[in-house]
């Protein structure tokens, strides 16, 4: 089976990797020339853990093919997946100018029936206006060539999205003909014999699902950090709470950790981008505008502490050292992450910065510059401190050597915005303490 793949960032490009794991042959295109050299030379752009030997070994295999010109490929693929960016507009909604460029070099160039299908986040309605440039085209040709079009929302983590696109908990797919469903059922069929649930239903469904799911993960996390936020002003522990509500069965125990905010490339984008398409169609999202609001507070959180530790005494001068940078583990992706709101606090506040990603150094050098000093690791970070700021919760910061840690540290005071540090240990070397929601 032959497929192209659209758009070679984290959802083109892992996504077009596992399925040529499972023996689809898939050429990726993208139209960032020196993107795609690299590709062939084998070396990834992005990181994500397992990617790179995935690559290599299917690229090696035959599988695995990268290109430029989406033209040139058109004539043997049999499905086309557009997996291009959609990134937020100035008013938060999704901008669809690079689908709807996809959707019209098809449209100029096909000559056979293909499915077309849109992987990319977008608003519902999309997969119409896609189908709209394509017969635009077309038309202008003077040619009649059938096609259909499908919608196959993306539900990958990042640093885990090889095991969740090999392994899912359910691939949502719409379609509106039987002939697109059965070229989409043949493609996942390794998925269908491991009883993996592959979702057929209409095509605004599955638009709407990949919105409605990454704003009901959001809406938990700002849940939590609302209440974890109260916990510490009523004298409750948010830990315990979370424990007393996560095991009723109707809750369940995943994303409900306090922290200091979430982001990345997923739920600040679409949390946007529906409430913006509510807005569009004369309804408004009171729910999640509420949890845009308070994620945007929870980002200054740990500033709000560092303040509240100093008495209110000017800032001017401290060292701060941060460990995390990435908005979550096992990725360098600092889109919408925390770390750049307490970067530009700290700095307005005339702080000296000291930071330590053990994967995000370089991307944060990209974006900032050397507005911060890049250490060599956790250690180095705390050198001459007046504070310790946790950002991420990568595992090597779990189980550091406070007693080397207070020795480097000018002022031992520890704020932990994941709560990831036993509270008994760092009392026991003479920390001062402070994370979310206690």
């Amino acid at each position: 089976m032959n497929i192209a793949i659209v758009g070679t960032g984290y959802v083109g490009l892992v996504s077009g990797t596992c399925f040529a794991e499972t023996g689809v042959n898939v050429t990726c295109v993208d139209v960032d020339a020196q993107k795609i050299e690299r590709l062939k030379n084998g070396e990834i752009p992005i990181y994500e853990p397992g990617l790179d030997q995935l690559v290599l070994k299917n690229v090696k295999a035959g599988r695995l093919n990268f290109t430029t010109d989406l033209a040139s490929v058109l004539n043997d693929q049999e499905i086309v997946f557009s997996a291009v960016g959609t990134p937020p507009d100035e008013d938060g909604s999704a901008d669809l100018k690079y689908v709807l460029q996809v959707a019209k070099t098809i449209g100029q160039n096909l000559n056979h029936y293909v499915v077309v299908v849109t992987k990319s986040t977008v608003p519902v309605g999309t997969a119409q206006k896609v189908r709209q440039a394509i017969e635009a085209e077309l038309q202008k040709r003077g040619v009649d060539i059938p096609f259909d079009v499908a919608s196959n929302p993306e539900f990958l983590k990042e640093g885990n999205a090889i095991k969740d696109f090999m392994s899912p908990d359910r691939v949502v797919v719409g379609v509106e003909s039987e002939k697109a469903k059965k070229a989409l059922t043949r493609l996942y069929k390794p998925f269908l014999i491991n009883n993996f649930r592959v979702i057929f239903m209409d095509i605004p469904s599955a638009e709407m699902t990949k919105y409605a799911a990454n704003s009901m993960l959001a809406t938990r996390i700002s849940f939590m950090n609302d209440i974890a936020n109260l916990c510490e002003r009523v004298g409750a522990d948010v830990n315990m709470v979370r424990a007393g509500i996560g095991s009723d069965t109707r809750i369940g125990r995943k994303f409900l950790y306090a922290g200091c905010g979430y982001g990345g490339s997923c739920f600040p984008k679409d949390v946007k981008a529906l409430i913006k398409t509510a807005d569009q169609n004369g309804y408004s999202m009171e729910v999640l505008k509420a949890v845009e609001r308070v994620n945007e507070r929870q980002k200054s959180v740990l500033f709000d502490k560092l303040q509240k530790a100093y008495q209110g005494e000017d800032l001017k001068g401290k060292t701060i050292a941060m460990w995390g940078l990435s908005f979550k583990p096992e990725t360098d992706d600092m889109r919408e992450s925390t770390a750049l709101v307490m970067i530009d606090k700290l700095l307005e506040a005339g702080c000296s910065i000291r930071v330590y990603d053990p994967i995000a150094m370089d991307e944060c050098r990209r974006r900032i510059g050397d507005k911060v000093v890049y250490c060599r690791d956790m250690y180095d970070a705390v050198l001459d401190a007046d504070a310790l700021l946790l950002l991420t919760e990568w595992k090597e910061f779990r189980l550091p050597t406070w007693g080397v840690i207070k020795k480097a540290m000018h002022r031992p005071l520890v704020i932990d915005g994941r709560n990831i540090f036993d509270i008994e240990e760092l009392e026991e070397n003479e920390f001062e303490y402070h994370c979310i929601g206690k």
